[in-house]
């Protein structure tokens, strides 16, 4: 029946038939910063949205003011590698929508305030400030994903800067992220690949390598594992070894005590993660995320297939004549 097709509409082979579907002509290396993703297979929220989650959304202790409460360097720089890690959250099948040019995205929660703009079409640049007004922290992103098709999965590489400065502490650290792997079949979404935290005046640095794992190790629940260390720049010396899984809990090994400490649990940071609330529709800009995809996730919400494809064309459209116009 027409019922029964529209309930297997979100089915496990459906699905996968489906993103088969999309790269069927795509060639190997290609590159899929523009691929245009049928609401099916979307997230209902813009990928500005997931960048700003990482930072204000969180159900545990507040990790970004961790990082300048700590009194050693040594400390600081062990909590910025957990603020960091705090950040590898488990990714939901779907793709966030691409947004559009001038969108904006901001939200606050207690001390932290957050806000994103897509400042360039192509590349999709998204530039994003954050502060910790009681802690007094900055934080400033400018980076874009750039997705390629490797065949038996979509590799998608984070390219750009993310510095945070802990402006008491007179200290700026450099943070690269690993890229995220998308295996076929699914779906299955990993953190792979190395990250690093550099601070250039305390002459310490961290090193973490994750794994996204085997196919067995998958199977088994191996997988998601992250390894590294913090150590002095210039004599390489290893003050601590960093090993667990990022998605569970993450411990450091003192290399002078031997003592082991976990400085990172998934569990309580992310569990029970709410919504922003908007608090007054008036203060809201035309610009706002929200706003802007509204049409399109209230469709996807309720499923209406049709009513999410016709507003996200249409917004897409309105975005190709607004970059015609700019020519």
């Amino acid at each position: 029946s027409l019922e029964d097709e529209k309930d297997s509409e979100h089915t496990a082979s459906s699905v996968l038939r489906r993103v088969l579907s999309l790269f069927k002509n795509v060639r190997l290396g290609s590159d899929l910063t523009n691929f245009q993703v049928p609401p099916q297979l979307s997230q209902p929220k813009s990928q500005l949205q997931c960048y700003a989650e990482m930072i204000y959304s969180f159900s545990g202790k507040d990790l970004l003011g961790e990082c300048s409460r700590r009194d050693s360097p040594v400390e600081r720089l062990k909590s910025v590698v957990t603020w960091n890690i705090s950040k590898l959250r488990p990714v939901l099948f779907g793709s966030p929508y691409n947004p559009i040019l001038g969108e904006t995205h901001h939200v606050s929660n207690g001390d932290i305030n957050v806000l994103i703009e897509q400042v360039s079409h192509h590349p999709p640049v998204s530039a994003l400030h954050a502060t910790h007004a009681k802690e007094n922290i900055d934080v400033t992103w400018v980076q874009y994903f750039s997705p390629k098709f490797r065949g038996a999965y979509l590799e998608i590489e984070v390219k750009g800067k993310r510095v945070m400065k802990l402006e008491t502490r007179k200290e700026t650290y450099h943070m690269k992220q690993p890229r995220l792997i998308l295996r076929f079949p699914g779906p299955g979404a990993y953190w792979d690949g190395k990250s690093k935290i550099k601070c250039l005046e305390t002459d310490l640095e961290a090193e973490l390598h994750l794994n996204s794992g085997s196919f067995m190790e998958r199977f088994k629940g191996n997988n998601r594992s992250i390894k590294g260390k913090i150590y002095e720049s210039f004599s390489g010396n290893m003050l601590y070894e960093i090993f667990g899984h990022w998605d569970r809990t993450v411990m450091a090994k003192n290399m002078k005590t031997d003592e082991i400490e976990v400085i990172y649990d998934a569990k309580e940071n992310i569990t029970g993660l709410k919504a922003p609330i908007v608090k007054n529709l008036q203060e809201v800009m035309e610009s706002e995320s929200g706003l802007v995809w509204g049409e399109v996730t209230e469709g996807i919400l309720k499923k209406d297939w049709e009513r999410a494809g016709d507003a996200k064309r249409d917004l897409e459209e309105k975005q190709r004549e607004s970059l015609r116009q700019r020519k």
